[in-house]
């Protein structure tokens, strides 16, 4: 498999092994689900609404607690390194719940204190990617002034401002401008070219066949296609990949 040939040559970031979740007794929104993702990836994980994507980010990222499986970040367990795993984890969810009543630069700066990321450092990451997001201006500003897209990209900064190793993202496109998109995707690469990973749900699939290098396919909370993007894909669209797995994986 493409991601043992991986870890020939790359560090293992996430690991997710044999994770299970259950909000009803009966019914399993995640079901035995194991992955890798390595330094340089940018692993899309695609699925429909309720197949269980938000509920393994939310595990990934210790914001939900579980008792079935284990993730580990850099080797470590989230469960009993919880500290050491969220210091080098971003989590961006698909609708960032921002302090309103703080500005711009009071919440970036709120963010750096928790990760306790020094005065120089803050300070070029947060002129670097508020420049390219255009959001400079409107730093001083109220959050609860902020439009939905400025909001996102706001997150964005606040997720980057620690120089995560591992890079968690909820349906990071929706809202984005297009130019602010084409950033983000830049600063994936960027992220990655230094030796950080990327994993990402979204429903956006020609962003997933352009961007990522290794895709997952959940369905009904259990995986059934994942590994390099070209393997999955084959000579087929991931669209067409996508439809055929859903007809093909009933039940």
């Amino acid at each position: 498999m493409s991601e043992n040939e991986s870890a020939n040559n790359a560090q293992k970031i996430l690991e997710i092994k044999h994770f299970s979740k259950s909000y009803l007794k009966n019914k399993r929104a995640v079901d035995d689900l194991s992955l890798d993702v390595f330094a340089g990836d940018i692993y899309g994980f695609i699925g429909q609404n309720g197949a269980g994507k938000t509920t393994t980010l939310r595990a990934v990222t210790g914001v939900m607690e579980f008792s079935e499986g284990d993730i580990c970040i850099l080797g470590k367990s989230v469960k009993t390194n919880p500290i050491f795993c969220k210091s080098v984890t971003a989590y961006i969810p698909d609708n960032p719940d921002l302090y309103e009543f703080l500005t711009g630069t009071q919440y970036l700066n709120y963010i750096a204190d928790i990760f306790c990321v020094c005065e120089n450092d803050r300070k070029e990451r947060i002129e670097k990617y508020a420049d390219m997001f255009r959001i400079t201006a409107d730093l001083g500003a109220l959050i609860g002034s902020y439009s939905h897209g400025m909001k996102q990209k706001l997150a964005v900064i606040a997720a980057l401002i620690h120089a995560p190793k591992l890079f968690v993202l909820d349906e990071p496109f929706v809202g984005l401008d297009p130019e602010a998109a084409y950033n983000l995707k830049q600063v994936f690469r960027e992220l990655c070219a230094q030796g950080a990973a990327i994993f990402f749900s979204t429903h956006v699939l020609d962003v997933a066949e352009k961007l990522c290098n290794k895709i997952a396919i959940i369905k009904s909370g259990k995986l059934v296609a994942s590994g390099d993007i070209d393997t999955v894909r084959g000579d087929e669209s991931l669209e067409e990949v996508f439809m055929e797995v859903l007809r093909n994986n009933e039940g």
